[in-house]
């Protein structure tokens, strides 16, 4: 029933545009977390805890509303904390498991389980008495199905040749946009549909995914141009194969978004072009890169302050994104010491056109994704790979060799244009941390913009730093622990918001402050990244006759 993999790129552009529409609205969608909180609050779910006191008496011409309260809050919340865990963490087994079975199983089973999740949701608002305990199960099954049909959709640029670069910004602008989904379900939910048909169908939609996926995705993974030389062969009018390839370091082409971001990569729009997979077990590992261990990657400077950098930036998007509603409730009352009905009511309302508004700037992702990756894109074609290469380019340029004229590395380029990257996001980070201690409501909307710029901006960064220092055959894992690592520290979100909720009484001040003092760490990165680039400028400085170090070394 798969299509084989000519089938497939004659079938590129429809995949290329429903995988941007799967993304758009069935991705990363969690991160939309303030008005879907909204709605599970409307339904009842976890009301049970609120007093009883609490409990509004209505007529039988009012609406019914549940109750609301903190612990309601807290408790929701840590479902959304568990369920962003799961859409951060899962990104290294399931690159193991894209690399055995690649995209096609992987789409398949995130769409049943994208489905199952809105199922669940819609179940459980039935009896939301009996059956709020479900919510976490329904927001971890969300969260993966996200994450899995993102995963997916970033190896299908590889079916476009020179296009594959603006292919992959659409489909992590996409990604990243996906927050956008909640507060346009909200607007509907307003209108008077009920949130149990809008689940049921939305979950009906999420079928019609797993049904494109087996109609239209192939069995096979789709080549990287890394893996494979492209040969004039013979005449096609699609694209063929000498047999099955899969590649044993698939899961390096899927995780790096800034290399994908960054590459130039062969056309494959030409009239007579060949992939053979002879070719792909002659120039898919360099050996060079193969010698060096991975501990020696583990265990860099660069990697580790990546970490730190990587996982302070998760955990201040995280939190902001869990406390959101509650900070610009705080913005209104003034604190739960001064709460009245008239303020209560004057909050929801303007929480509730706040989150609107930010979640139509996740539309801004569409457009910063793609400017991250001019950055670390920047003169890259200008640049050689070794003092040689740039001996012989000048040979073929003007027939004499002037040992004078000192090439461009593409290796410090990279550098250069990843400590532009990391300075430029951790600065928008600084900001957004600065906006966020002013109490001002108007401000928000500059806090939002910040929030939704450095989101698009800070994964693919350090994708590009990866990209540029460490061994190929290292990518993958390199980038699934770093994930993994952030996820572990956006845990730490929960705790900061029970305690905002709790001894804070909802002043937010004290954990936003604590936030940006650490939000300055980040800064660590770019600067070792200066030293480091520094160090090779002046060993390329000394001998830059020949080359100095293999392009896969990283003597850190």
């Amino acid at each position: 029933m798969a299509p084989t993999l000519q089938q497939a790129y004659r079938r590129r552009w429809w995949m290329a545009c429903t995988a941007v529409l799967e993304n758009l609205f069935f991705s990363a969608v969690l991160l939309g977390w303030g008005s879907l909180l909204l709605m599970l609050k409307n339904e009842g779910f976890y009301s049970n805890l609120c007093p009883a006191e609490n409990t509004t008496n209505t007529t039988q011409d009012a609406q019914f509303r549940w109750p609301s309260c903190d612990p309601q809050e807290e408790m929701l919340t840590l479902g959304f904390t568990i369920g962003s865990f799961v859409l951060s963490a899962t990104t290294l087994p399931l690159g193991i498991f894209m690399d055995h079975f690649g995209p096609r199983p992987t789409r398949l089973v995130g769409s049943a389980c994208f489905a199952a999740s809105c199922t669940l949701m819609a179940l459980a608002s039935r009896d939301t008495k009996v059956l709020s305990p479900l919510i976490f199960l329904a927001l971890s099954l969300n969260g993966f199905g996200g994450i899995c049909l993102t995963f997916s959709s970033l190896t299908l640029p590889n079916m476009f040749g020179n296009l594959s670069s603006t292919v992959m910004a659409l489909m992590i602008g996409s990604y990243a946009s996906s927050a956008i989904t909640f507060p346009v379900i909200k607007l509907i939910y307003n209108a008077g549909v009920s949130f149990t048909v809008i689940m049921f169908t939305w979950s009906g939609l999420a079928c019609l995914i797993f049904l494109n996926c087996a109609l239209n995705w192939p069995s096979e993974a789709f080549p990287a141009p890394e893996e494979a030389n492209y040969k004039k062969k013979i005449k096609l009018t699609g694209l063929a194969l000498d047999h099955k390839v899969t590649g044993d370091r698939f899961y390096t082409h899927v995780t790096i978004v800034g290399q994908r971001l960054s590459q130039k990569t062969p056309s494959m729009e030409g009239d007579d072009l060949y992939i053979s997979s002879q070719d792909v077990g002659d120039t898919s590992e360099n050996p060079r890169e193969k010698s060096v261990p991975f501990r020696k990657s583990l265990c860099s400077p660069i990697f580790l302050w990546s970490l730190l950098t990587m996982g302070i930036t998760q955990l201040r998007i995280i939190f902001y994104m869990a406390a959101m509603n509650k900070m610009l409730e705080y913005l209104v009352t003034g604190g739960q010491e001064h709460e009245t009905v008239d303020l209560k009511q004057k909050a929801a309302k303007t929480v509730e056109f706040y989150s609107y508004i930010f979640g139509a700037m996740q539309l801004l992702c569409l457009l910063t994704c793609p400017l991250i990756g001019y950055i670390m894109d920047w003169r890259i074609k200008d640049c050689v790979d070794s003092p040689t290469e740039g001996i012989a380019l000048k040979d073929a340029s003007d027939g004499v060799a002037t040992k004078s004229v000192r090439p461009r590395y593409r290796k410090t380029q990279k550098l250069t244009n990843a400590i532009k990257a990391f300075t430029l996001t951790n600065f928008l980070l600084v900001t957004f941390g600065i906006t966020c201690l002013i109490n001002n409501l108007p401000l928000q909307f500059m806090t939002f913009v910040l929030h939704t710029v450095v989101r698009g901006f800070y994964h693919s960064a350090c994708g590009g730093l990866y990209a540029a220092v460490f061994p190929s055959n290292h990518f993958g894992t390199l980038t699934g622990l770093q994930s993994l690592i952030s996820a572990v520290s956006a845990l730490l979100q929960q705790p900061l918001f029970m305690a905002m909720v709790g001894p804070l009484k909802g002043d937010p001040f004290w954990v936003n402050l604590g936030l940006l003092l650490v939000s300055l760490l980040g800064f660590l990165l770019p600067s070792y990244l200066f030293y480091y680039r520094t160090r090779l400028q002046r060993e390329h400085t000394t001998d830059w006759e020949g080359p100095l170090k293999a392009p896969g070394s990283i003597d850190l």
